[in-house]
């Protein structure tokens, strides 16, 4: 699948004209200098290019307008080398619908002890055009990330990156549309929430549509098709010799297949990147869908059972995000815990629908009943997953906003469980499975959640506060003391700052 096409970020910078010409001109080399440099360093696909040195307010204005039109423009990179009066930034900035990161930087390292003159200080003053650039910011209320350090710095660089994958999710979810099968899992209130206000807020379309809807396009795969990929599972996956003989198994899967290549079309011809299912309304499918889920979760789609739309379309943008790095990303659930004092640790599972793209190895691909839903006996990839670092994310409507609540956990290794055929995962929680699973709860946290190693806490913060979600991360330092007391801050400034509608 693809994630994005060619998209950029543009590099401006501040400056005026009382420098002269000459000033400038070397303002506008080192702009494009620094601007290659960081479009070398990041690790995206995103193109950084050097747009243009703005000197006058009617060049900022025009600059910003550009921006928000060009489609292909995810956000800019302001630099102030020299000094910049900020009222000239007014109309831009009041005009600017695209995040924006303060790179507070300047070209020179070092200072030149033994050269520096007051024709070096005037032309290399980002310390001091920074601070007039950061006042009308925060005089105008604007959010945006302010970046602190050295162009050449790699950790500098590695927070620019960061910045840039939010941004690459924050465009996704402006236009993500996301194809609802069935409705909600009947009475379950936090898979629910305001389609409306999350349209307003974040673009996100979700579109419901009937399972018959669905069945039409499984009803018109052809034999051959399935064929094909039933083939392509032989060769992707692990299947016990008992099993590629038996007939059951095989009509299982194929059916499994034909599932797999109906939604693929439904999703596009619809032009959907995320979907969402709900075992209490399979009615014309032969079994719920569990390897087709896995599989186009793996290629980027977004997955949320039971009709978690909300998860679904998250599951989506942080694909997006995590587009190139190491580590795996996947709807997930806490399932049950293991409270033994030597070690609590929390199995994360689902009914089938976890995404390879966390697995340890080659997975199996099995059938079995599935105690639920009614239907026939659903093929499934089951594995265990990678060990390591990596956060839980849900996002919840809490009537007045939406809320994302972070989770550091650590994955670790997990015991042969011969009667659970199902993908799943172990994993400490942070600072511990009390704490946590507490502070989970009095956040109000969904059970349904998208787990990741690829990305960060750093990553989300910054998406979450570009889309204006509140943010909440539940780490080693957190305590539930603390934590109340946040969510109370929270609520108060939530309550104030969205107004009485």
């Amino acid at each position: 699948m693809k994630f994005n096409e060619q998209l950029n970020i543009w590099f401006v910078t501040g400056s005026q004209h009382l420098y002269g010409e000459e000033t400038l001109k070397l303002v506008e080399k080192n702009s494009k200098e620094v601007a290659d440099g960081l479009a070398k360093s990041i690790n995206t696909s995103v193109k950084i290019i050097f747009k243009t040195v703005l000197t006058t307010p009617e060049a900022i204005y025009q600059t910003c307008l550009e921006a928000n039109n060009d489609n292909s423009c995810i956000g800019l990179i302001t630099w102030m080398h020299t000094f910049s009066p900020s009222k000239m930034w007014i109309s831009g900035l009041s005009v600017l619908n695209k995040p924006f990161a303060h790179f507070h930087t300047q070209f020179n390292r070092d200072i030149p002890w033994t050269n520096i003159d007051m024709d070096f200080m005037n032309t290399n003053q980002s310390a001091h055009g920074g601070r007039e650039f950061g006042f009308i910011n925060a005089r105008m209320g604007i959010d945006r990330k302010v970046i602190v350090g050295h162009w050449q710095d790699k950790e500098a660089i590695a927070e620019l990156d960061t910045w840039i994958r939010a941004a690459l999710g924050r465009r996704e979810f402006s236009k993500l549309k996301v194809a609802r099968f069935g409705d909600n899992m009947r009475s379950v209130a936090v898979t629910e929430g305001n389609k409306v206000s999350a349209e307003i807020q974040f673009g996100v379309q979700v579109h419901g549509y009937g399972v018959g809807d669905l069945v039409e396009h499984i009803n018109s795969v052809s034999d051959s098709s399935v064929d094909e990929l039933f083939d392509e599972y032989k060769s992707s996956y692990i299947i016990a010799d008992k099993d590629i003989s038996n007939d059951h198994f095989v009509k299982s899967v194929k059916d499994a297949a034909k599932i797999e290549l109906g939604i693929r079309s439904f999703l596009s011809d619809g032009g959907f990147h995320a979907f969402t299912t709900t075992f209490e309304d399979l009615h014309g499918m032969t079994q719920l869908p569990g390897i087709s889920a896995q599989r186009l979760m793996q290629d980027g789609y977004g997955f949320g059972g039971e009709g978690d739309w909300k998860t679904s379309a998250l599951l989506r943008v942080m694909k997006v995000m995590a587009n190139g790095l190491n580590g795996g990303t996947s709807f997930m659930e806490d399932y049950t815990y293991h409270f033994d004092p030597k070690g609590m640790r929390v199995l994360g599972a689902h009914m089938l629908e976890i995404c390879p793209s966390i697995a340890n190895g080659k997975p199996k691909l099995e059938v079995y009943p599935l105690s639920i839903g009614g239907k026939a006996d659903p093929a499934r990839l089951v594995f265990s997953s990678q060990e390591g670092e990596g956060i839980n994310v849900a996002l919840m409507d809490m009537g007045n906003r939406f809320r994302m609540l972070i989770n550091k956990v650590n994955s670790v290794a997990s015991p042969d469980l011969p009667k659970l055929p199902v993908a799943r995962i172990l994993w400490d929680p942070y600072p511990n499975l009390k704490v946590a699973a507490g502070t989970w709860i009095l956040g109000g946290g969904a059970h349904h959640t998208v787990f990741t190693q690829a990305l960060t806490v750093d990553h989300m913060v910054d998406f979450a506060e570009m889309m204006g979600i509140e943010c909440v991360v539940i780490d080693e330092n957190t305590t539930i003391p603390e934590f109340k007391k946040e969510l109370k801050l929270n609520e108060v400034y939530y309550h104030i700052a969205k107004g009485i509608r």
